[in-house]
């Protein structure tokens, strides 16, 4: 957790400390997104050990989430099919959260692909993006369509520091 004299001493924290993740006029805060969601769609998830979203994906399931990898590049994460997107998910699945790991520059059309999905299914999941992937171009996207957009926060962090 980042105290005051951390941020008297190290002045870059203090935007991190002050900025509002959450866009979408949303009342709800990390909290209750955390503790009212049961399934997680992991965007960009990796079998591969060293990746951070397998690291990440892997702390999830241990603290009680289901996880659900989206990976066109993969056939399993820990033991969970993997799907190549949001739209090959089976109609029974209900996600609450959203989390991508992509880079960037595909950031928008991972909300797109969010999007659409959540039109179909009549779902309204809250999409999270990690640090450094959301952008200004996805950030509206996703405000358009009245979904709740946590930017630039770790899932992991969010939650380990919301138990404390």
């Amino acid at each position: 957790m980042i105290n005051l004299f951390e941020t008297q001493r190290y002045p870059f924290l203090t935007s991190i400390v002050n900025r509002n993740p959450l866009s979408c006029g949303n009342a709800m805060s990390i909290n209750e997104i955390l503790n009212q969601t049961e399934t997680i769609a992991v965007i960009g998830c990796s079998s591969r050990p060293f990746r951070t979203s397998h690291q990440i994906s892997e702390y999830l399931l241990s603290e009680g989430f289901n996880i659900i990898p989206i990976n066109p590049n993969e056939e399993s994460v820990l033991g969970h099919k993997a799907y190549p997107s949001m739209s090959h998910l089976p109609d029974d699945f209900s996600v609450e959260l959203v989390v991508i790991f992509r880079n960037r520059r595909y950031t928008k059309k991972m909300i797109k692909e969010i999007v659409d999905w959540a039109d179909t299914m009549g779902q309204k999941p809250v999409i999270w993006t990690q640090l450094n992937v959301s952008t200004p171009e996805a950030k509206k996207l996703a405000e358009k369509h009245r979904l709740i957009y946590v930017e630039n926060r770790c899932v992991m962090v969010e939650h380990q520091r919301e138990k404390i």
